[in-house]
C-alpha cells in the first residue's frame, strides 16, 4: 500500500508548511487594514419593545 509511505508527503509538507511561514506569512502580515480600529466610543441606540397584537 503506498499511500502509507510516509517518505514523499511529509517532505511535501514540511516544504510547504516552511513555504507558507517564511515567505507568504510575511508578506501578508506587511499590508496595513484600510480600515484601522478607531478610539471612538461606541454608539448605543435606544430601542422600543415590540408589542404584541395576541398578548
Amino acid at each position: 500500500m503506498p499511500q502509507l509511505n510516509p517518505a514523499p508527503w511529509f517532505f511535501i509538507m514540511i516544504i510547504t508548511w516552511l513555504t507558507f511561514s517564511l515567505i507568504i506569512q510575511p508578506k501578508l502580515l506587511s499590508f496595513v487594514t484600510m480600515n484601522p480600529p478607531s478610539s471612538k466610543a461606541p454608539t448605543t441606540y435606544t430601542t422600543t419593545p415590540w408589542t404584541w397584537p395576541w398578548t
